[in-house]
């Protein structure tokens, strides 16, 4: 399978010549997980070239820059602001949902629809973090309560419209009015809109099953077929292990020697069904252990073949990489220069580290 993984390295955004600008990078694969922050900026440094990470964070407050906020499988994503409206109309669940466990911390619909709209009204002077929501409610006469409590409330309120992820304060989100950061956006049907997220889904993710979409999603595989069949024409069907699978057609890459140190969460990792293409069953536990803590991932040549971690110290950084076994005879070049850029990005001088 290594034209497959030639051709996903490419749709990823991760192969050269890589894009300049965030919002570039985010467009090309359509949206990254964003869950954490810090990871989030590194996904993007894989797929762009010459940022830094103060860079990134301006992308984060342009008006027609990225916005982070619930959608696909009802997790915090980033997307290009103008991809905002549509996917959060497409793909929010009913309020129902996840309703048992709201009202077991204290978030009726009743609170909600108090909630809600004092949000809206708190969040004109600006952004709040978490913290301040919840006191300022408070305030207002509803009490969120503590533990998990606030987090759902905000995400619903996220589904809902209401808000979006801000800027980090000092590495801790703030939260923003979503009419703030994006604009309204064009009707489209459920039809149209299913076509639209697998072409974004194919064009940035390809050659995937229509399994593939659906796990991305967080759809039910009827939608991701009606997505694909609204495409007809555009994409093109290939066979991946003898099952059918699609393309956007172009040019097929050769084998790719692509070496990139993707964050934890990174879409190469999260963007399928499953990881066997480019993951030995036998090492998927050193990338996911279980829980939802997906590790850092060294990639050569479409394959993961190792972990990596960041060793700082006040003057410098060390990038200490693990790798599963033997290293490719020419991948070892291509890591120092990955670690020099993760050092660049942050600021700092960095050194690699193999065993």
């Amino acid at each position: 399978m290594p034209r497959v993984l030639a051709e996903r390295v490419d749709a990823q955004g991760l192969a050269d010549p890589r894009v300049g600008t965030p919002l570039e990078a985010v467009r090309r694969v359509g949206s990254l997980q964003a869950q954490d922050g810090r990871a989030l900026r590194l996904a993007i440094r894989a797929r762009a070239d010459g940022l830094d990470e103060a860079a990134v964070r301006a992308a984060f407050e342009q008006p027609d820059g990225l916005v982070v906020t619930w959608l696909m499988r009802g997790t915090l994503h980033a997307v290009p602001v103008e991809d905002v409206g549509w996917l959060l109309k497409l793909l929010r669940p009913p309020r129902t949902a996840g309703r048992t466990r709201r009202q077991a911390l204290g978030l009726t619909d009743d609170l909600l629809d108090r909630a809600l709209p004092l949000l809206d009204e708190m969040l004109r002077p600006g952004p709040l973090t978490r913290a301040e929501i919840v006191g300022e409610l408070a305030h207002r006469g509803v009490a969120v309560g503590s533990g998990q409590a606030p987090a759902h409330l905000l995400a619903v309120a996220a589904r809902e419209g209401v808000i979006c992820r801000g800027a980090d304060r000092d590495d801790e989100p703030t939260y923003v009015r979503l009419a703030e950061r994006a604009r309204q956006a064009p009707p489209l049907d459920r039809d149209e809109a299913l076509a639209r997220l697998a072409w974004r889904y194919l064009s940035g993710h390809g050659p995937a099953a229509a399994a593939d979409l659906a796990a991305w999603s967080g759809l039910p595989l009827r939608d991701a077929r009606v997505g694909l069949a609204g495409l007809d024409g555009r994409i093109e069907e290939i066979r991946i292990q003898g099952a059918p699978a699609y393309r956007v057609p172009g040019e097929p890459r050769p084998r790719d020697r692509t070496v990139r140190l993707l964050p934890a969460f990174d879409e190469y990792a999260l963007g399928y069904k499953g990881r066997r293409l480019a993951l030995d069953p036998a090492y998927a536990p050193r990338i996911q252990a279980g829980g939802g803590i997906v590790h850092p991932a060294v990639l050569a040549g479409g394959r993961i073949i190792g972990t990596w971690r960041q060793l700082r110290t006040r003057a410098a950084l060390t990038v200490a990489v693990e790798p599963f076994g033997p290293l490719p005879r020419d991948a070892r070049p291509g890591l120092e220069t990955e670690a020099a850029d993760v050092g660049r990005f942050v600021g700092r001088e960095a050194v690699l580290r193999l065993p």
